[in-house]
């Protein structure tokens, strides 16, 4: 949807957010924003990470389990660079697909990633994530920064 242009180009010219995450909307015909916020480093842990980590279908397994969800997400890097040489910023595309999701959920966002990442133009580095351990601060900045990030 057009938000999620004008979402992306608020956290990118005008840093009005640190990160947006997107959704399919629950009829999977478009990507939706689901949260947009930002500030200090801490947002990762206590905000960006958790809403990834947590997110879930609205469908309800026979059992009463709500499955987990994919998101697609893109977040405004801050780190400094090991040599010593000075901060870098970079926009993160970051596509969480956990392990415990269904297959299908899994192949409707792998096969609607590209839609979004066409239409969000300026992104430095994709990441994909599937576990807890890919999502971690330190972990994204080395691989965004192709190790020469230094987490502060």
């Amino acid at each position: 949807s057009q938000e999620c242009i004008t979402a992306f180009n608020d956290l990118k010219l005008a840093k009005k957010y640190k990160y947006v995450i997107f959704k399919l909307s629950d009829d999977n015909r478009e990507i939706v924003v689901e949260d947009a916020a930002g500030g200090r480093r801490k947002d990762w842990d206590e905000g960006f990470a958790a809403k990834l980590m947590n997110a879930k279908t609205k469908t309800v397994r026979a059992d009463g389990t709500e499955p987990a969800d994919c998101r697609y997400a893109v977040y405004d890097l801050q780190y400094d660079l090991a040599s010593g040489e000075g901060v870098r910023n970079k926009i993160a595309f970051i596509t969480w697909s956990p392990d415990t999701a269904s297959v299908r959920t899994k192949m409707t966002y792998s096969s609607s990633k590209t839609a979004l990442e066409r239409a969000l133009t300026g992104i430095a580095e994709n990441h994909h994530a599937s576990d807890s351990s890919e999502i971690e601060f330190a972990y994204v900045v080395n691989k965004v920064s192709r190790n020469k990030g230094l987490v502060v």
